[in-house]
């Protein structure tokens, strides 16, 4: 099956749901993307991408330049 047609039975699928059953999904996928979106930061963390932001922030408050919350 091509992507697009599985988006399409996906959608399709989603919206036959019950509420009590759109909720649950809801949780899932919350869930479920929240852990895509830690293992994409904790990988650009480990090949270095965001080094450069931490030093710029670092810099950026020794000189002055940021304000407490």
């Amino acid at each position: 099956m091509k992507t697009p047609e599985l988006l399409s039975e996906i959608e399709a699928a989603i919206q036959r749901l019950s509420p009590e059953d759109l909720r649950a999904f809801r949780r899932w996928f919350a869930e479920y993307d929240a852990q895509l979106w830690d293992s994409e930061f904790e990988r650009d963390v480990a090949e270095g991408r965001l080094d450069a932001l931490a030093e710029e922030a670092i810099r950026d408050y020794y000189e002055g330049r940021c304000t407490d919350l």
